[in-house]
């Protein structure tokens, strides 16, 4: 189990962006954080991820846990292919198959500079999708991609986290649903 027992965070001593926060994730049971913008959904899957401490209370996760994310910017590295991007954190095989799976396969040897903001985004996922991993993060994964391409998001995504973590951050409530999240109002 991921869980957060009275978890309190500010980024300045004087305000608190999130105040004794109690969740639970378990593997299979995905997690969306619902809010309007500001109120910490990003700060808290941080928090999950050991990128950012508490000011007080605990998060409790399995030791040496696998953690595989997507965050708001697509991060990749803009002197590598959609391919090479991807095999940083995955085998070549399961790269290939990832990006072809999610409508890549015309742009595996092309840079981010060539590929459309839809395609980043993509390959940022299928990046994290490859990678071998026991839970993972998604903050705003699919914005900007169209419905259609959407939907064969989510179905790899629901492949990829079946019995595993999922938790994300959203604010299409469409997206929380189709995955079978429970959804935490922030």
């Amino acid at each position: 189990m991921i869980t957060l027992e009275n978890v309190t965070f500010g980024y300045t001593p004087r305000r608190m962006l999130i105040e004794n926060l109690s969740l639970t994730a378990a593997p299979g049971q995905p997690v969306c954080l619902w809010g309007p913008s500001g109120c910490g959904k990003t700060t808290v899957l941080r928090l999950v991820m050991g990128l950012e401490k508490p000011r007080s209370g605990q998060i409790i996760r399995p030791e040496g846990l696998r953690i595989s994310a997507v965050f708001q910017e697509d991060r990749l590295i803009r002197t590598k292919t959609a391919l090479e991007n991807v095999t940083l954190f995955a085998p070549e095989t399961a790269a290939e198959e990832m990006l072809r799976r999610l409508g890549l396969g015309d742009g595996l040897h092309q840079r981010p500079a060539a590929l459309s903001g839809g395609m980043r985004r993509r390959v940022a996922l299928a990046r994290a999708l490859a990678h071998p991993f026991e839970a993972l993060v998604l903050d705003e994964a699919l914005t900007g991609l169209d419905d259609d391409t959407k939907a064969v998001c989510l179905e790899a995504i629901r492949e990829a986290a079946a019995g595993k973590y999922l938790l994300l951050a959203t604010h299409d409530r469409a997206e929380a649903e189709a995955l079978g999240a429970t959804i935490v109002r922030l």
